[in-house]
């Protein structure tokens, strides 16, 4: 590893408050398939996906344990509906984008030419990756505890505003609560090869714009644009 990459990843470590023994769990990590793919080297880099997978599991098994025990007046149905709040890409990509992640990855062009540092996918993924590498290098104990600092303490925060995550229709009821008002959705772009396209929506609210989101279908890229409109009310 390069030592501008070593101090890379011990400036994140150091503000993330982790430890590492083997910062390569890290880089792998935070190495997209895009940039694995495109690299010249023999052998390639590997990417992040398998350390995401193990992530996904660690994750859920540390939020699962925690509502369960500080939620004991919720059933089953009401425990998988927070849980899923708290682990879908949306919220993943929002803790990602707070601590930097995206400045960390290593993408190939055609990702960096569509700004896949801000990609909630992307981002999301990578946030799983680390906490696959963090519970492989130190356990499951200090992986606890770095959700913890990172997620748990905010579920109270996260969840002020309810766990649905339909804001096109809450935007809708707040916009109109004082009367009738014109909500129009239009797109203004559309990146990427077909069969992996971002596109990015914005909101007008009586024809002034209000906010804009980017997903991987227009639908979701609604839904972040209603979003970033309620969040600026």
């Amino acid at each position: 590893m390069e030592e501008q990459r070593q101090k890379e990843l011990e400036g994140l470590c150091h503000q993330l408050g982790m430890v590492m023994e083997d910062l390569h769990l890290l880089d792998m990590a935070l190495t997209h398939t895009s940039y694995a793919y495109e690299s010249k080297r023999n052998p390639r880099p590997q990417h992040n996906q398998r350390l995401e997978f193990l992530g996904d599991s660690v994750l859920s098994l540390v939020v699962s344990t925690h509502i369960y025990r500080h939620y004991p007046q919720m059933d089953e149905g009401e425990l998988s509906k927070l849980r899923a709040f708290l682990v879908c890409e949306e919220t993943l990509a929002q803790l990602a984008t707070e601590i930097h992640l995206g400045d960390h990855l290593l993408l190939g062009k055609g990702e960096i030419n569509l700004d896949g540092e801000e990609n909630p996918s992307i981002l999301a993924d990578a946030f799983e990756s680390v906490l696959g590498a963090y519970y492989l290098d130190q356990g499951f104990a200090k992986v606890t505890e770095l959700l913890d600092r990172l997620l748990i303490r905010r579920i109270p925060e996260l969840t002020a505003d309810g766990i649905d995550r339909d804001y096109k229709t809450r935007l809708q009821e707040v916009a109109q609560k004082d009367g009738p008002v014109e909500i129009l959705y239009e797109q203004v772009s559309a990146d990427g090869p077909s069969h992996n396209r971002t596109f990015v929506m914005r909101v007008l609210v009586n024809q002034e714009e209000r906010g804009r989101g980017r997903g991987r279908t227009k639908k979701e890229a609604e839904q972040r644009a209603a979003r970033e409109a309620l969040r600026g009310k």
